[in-house]
């Protein structure tokens, strides 16, 4: 599973893209395991105070289905003016 990142997401983990070993895709059904994980393993996305996820260019819930060849993107909270 390949996980596009930006903004702050990409700073976070170290790179503008991150794949999910196949060994653990299988036990992330939905938006939510997906999150859980990846703040598991990456403790500083806790501190953002929103992560919208896409799936498929579609912004998605937490309870959205997943699947390994389903394009996610993480999308930070933005500011601006």
């Amino acid at each position: 599973m390949n996980i596009l990142l930006f903004g702050i997401t990409k700073d976070i983990v170290g790179c503008s893209s991150l794949s999910i070993p196949v060994a653990k895709v299988s036990s992330l059904k939905t938006v939510k395991a997906l999150k859980d994980y990846l703040s598991n393993t990456y403790p500083d996305l806790k501190k953002l105070s929103s992560l919208a996820v896409a799936v498929n260019n579609n912004y998605a819930k937490d309870n959205t289905a997943i699947d390994t060849y389903d394009e996610i993107a993480l999308i930070p909270p933005v500011s601006g003016g």
